[in-house]
């Protein structure tokens, strides 16, 4: 099944990071369009960030963490505000996991499966 998926890990406290705001847009002509909107579930994932009905499409895409809200609400000072992931999709009838790993000042990310 072909889709994009993530999951938060939080590096520094070794648990998976939830309720961190994540926005999935995708790269057009004018600039960003907004194509999904999720918080990561207690376990740090979002399952599907493709709407229901939303064909994955090749191109250029890019994921949004509000981790400065993530690390907000657990009463810790982070260096940044938002972590952006820009990717490309090639072939659309792959699966896209994208996770990021995150602590209060780093973050790293990689494809998953």
């Amino acid at each position: 099944m072909s889709g994009i998926t993530t999951h938060v890990l939080d590096t520094a406290r070794g648990r998976p990071a939830s309720g961190v705001p994540t926005l999935l847009e995708i790269r057009e002509d004018e600039g960003w369009r907004e194509i999904g909107r999720a918080a990561t579930d207690e376990d740090g994932r979002v399952r599907q960030l493709l709407p229901a009905g939303t064909a994955l499409t090749p191109g250029v895409y890019r994921l949004t963490f509000g981790i400065e809200t993530y690390f907000r609400d657990l009463e810790i000072e982070g260096f940044y505000p938002e972590a952006a992931i820009v990717f490309h999709v090639r072939d659309a009838n792959q699966h896209h996991h994208v996770p990021l790993l995150l602590s209060p000042y780093g973050y790293s990310t990689y494809r998953g499966s």
